[in-house]
């Protein structure tokens, strides 16, 4: 039997076809815009969502065997709001994860509600991206809008419904809204009054593996596959990418280098730090996980080279940077020329870069966070610039690693994803500044595959979300980090951790 994978992520949705022992068929990716229409907002329209969602899908179905199609499921971007009025139509273009516009919103829940009562009510407090805050700013900026509310949708969910007529939505995703009682995986009653909405606005809640229905006849027919093709809950993108770099079961991490950077560690106890610095949310695989999520991970480095260095051969531009020992080995998939001396020297840079392009979530959970290069002299080169966004981020994800710790949680390994982890030199510095050894696995399609594997685990295919990764998922290299270069990472991130408190107020009054 044939399973589909739908990413919808915010620049594009990616479609994958995967065969019920894992084997991926095809591919497909279709972008669509995003709007700012005022600085530090960002929005799309969920429209664009479910067109290319259909144009893709007929790609993906082309040459296959349509009557094998058994199953379709979902990860997709989180915590967007998506609103539908009585006749199910989109009100108004949806608010994403990104947004920033809920600092007011945002302030009023974790200091008039109070920190304490929203981590007993949903085991998270409030972040300027989550999706209570903006119906919260919805109510007061856009009143007219706010009444016309039937249904609130998540991004994923709402292709979801355009497909099965179903409005649902699953326990990871629904973890984002702070609207959910993560613990026992339902709505929070106290939540829904803070915010103002009835339960009957709320979707109905799924496991990530569970059916929510088939497709639509019309959908189907459109199609050309079977109205018996079964929809897939699905999970938030983070989740499903763990579910597709087997970061399943208990103890297990994942380092996601996308638009936005995570790092995801899944245990079957639920458990929330005692600051909220990182997520705890319901995982995919029917137990929990904590993540810390920065809101600027490989769009960081996208941003530093199409838009400040005008170039689309990153490659290149990280061939400028070499480590003899560390990095310029056949294995980590670049060969040294004798030629290119080391402009930048891993572990021994003196530019930082603070990536917080879009403010920052995990662990300040401050929207009025900027991006700050710091360390510059006459001798900075282009090279040093680079190294320092690339170690900047791997910093910034310590930064949440840290607050594991403090659980007792101990990591010593990771899977990685995303674009970012395309990068030779960028999981040898990952490896390094965590300290941790990083496993790739021979799929990077993430989300995609994820959803795919909880579609077949839906149809039966699979007994369990871990079942399906144990034989679907392999590692196929492992980057080891190098005690010398730990060593340094080790003085330059007792830096680097000083710079944001240092940065905190001027942000505030920059904002």
């Amino acid at each position: 039997m044939l399973y589909i994978g739908v990413d919808l992520g915010t620049s594009a949705v990616k479609l994958l076809l995967m065969k019920a022992d894992g084997a991926i068929q095809k591919t497909v990716s279709r972008e669509y815009p995003l709007y700012f229409p005022h600085p530090g907002w960002s929005e799309q329209n969920p429209g664009d969502w479910y067109a290319q969602t259909m144009d893709g899908l007929k790609e993906l179905l082309a040459d296959c065997d349509r009557s094998e199609v058994a199953g379709i499921s979902f990860g997709g971007q989180m915590h967007g709001l998506v609103i539908l009025d009585k006749e199910d139509q989109v009100i108004r273009p949806a608010i994403l994860w990104n947004d920033g516009r809920t600092s007011e919103e945002c302030e009023y829940l974790n200091q008039e509600i109070g920190r304490e009562r929203l981590s007993e009510y949903t085991a998270n407090i409030a972040f300027a991206g989550f999706t209570a805050p903006k119906l919260l700013w919805l109510k007061k900026h856009e009143p007219e809008n706010f009444a016309r509310i039937e249904k609130i949708m998540l991004p994923k969910d709402y292709i979801a419904y355009r497909l099965s007529g179903v409005h649902c939505t699953d326990v990871s995703d629904a973890s984002g809204m702070l609207l959910f009682d993560v613990r026992n995986r339902c709505w929070s009653g106290e939540m829904l009054k803070i915010c103002g909405v009835r339960k009957e606005q709320m979707a109905r809640i799924f496991e990530s593996y569970e059916v929510v229905g088939t497709l639509l006849p019309e959908i189907a027919a459109e199609l050309g596959i079977s109205d018996t093709v079964k929809v897939i809950a699905g999970a938030g993108d983070n989740a499903a990418a763990a579910v597709g770099t087997g970061t399943v079961g208990d103890g297990q991490c994942n380092i996601s280098l996308g638009t936005s950077g995570t790092i995801f560690i899944s245990s079957k106890e639920f458990g929330v730090d005692k600051y909220n610095a990182l997520h705890a949310f319901a995982h995919a695989d029917g137990h929990y996980h904590l993540m810390g999520c920065m809101l600027s991970a490989a769009s960081c480095n996208k941003w530093w080279m199409d838009e400040i260095i005008g170039t689309k051969d990153y490659a290149a531009e990280q061939a400028k940077i070499r480590d003899s020992k560390a990095f310029c080995r056949k294995d980590a998939g670049m060969e040294c020329a004798g030629e290119i001396k080391d402009n930048g020297k891993l572990g021994e840079n003196h530019v930082f870069f603070l990536p917080y392009l879009m403010g920052e979530r995990s662990p300040h959970n401050n929207p009025n966070a900027r991006a700050t290069f710091i360390g510059m002299t006459m001798d900075t080169t282009r090279a040093d610039m680079t190294q320092a966004v690339l170690e900047g981020v791997a910093f910034a994800l310590r930064d949440s690693l840290e607050v594991a710790k403090t659980l007792g949680i101990s990591i010593t390994r990771t899977k990685i994803c995303g674009g970012g982890a395309k990068s030779p030199l960028w999981k040898t510095i990952i490896a390094n500044v965590l300290n941790l050894k990083v496993d790739v696995i021979e799929s990077e399609e993430g989300p995609g595959l994820g959803g795919a594997m909880l579609a077949a685990v839906g149809c039966g295919e699979y007994a369990s979300v871990e079942e399906a990764a144990q034989k679907i998922v392999r590692v196929v290299d492992t980057i080891e980090p190098d005690p010398e270069l730990v060593a340094k990472y080790e003085a330059r991130y007792a830096q680097f951790k000083q710079i944001y408190p240092a940065c905190k107020a001027l942000f505030d009054v920059i904002a």
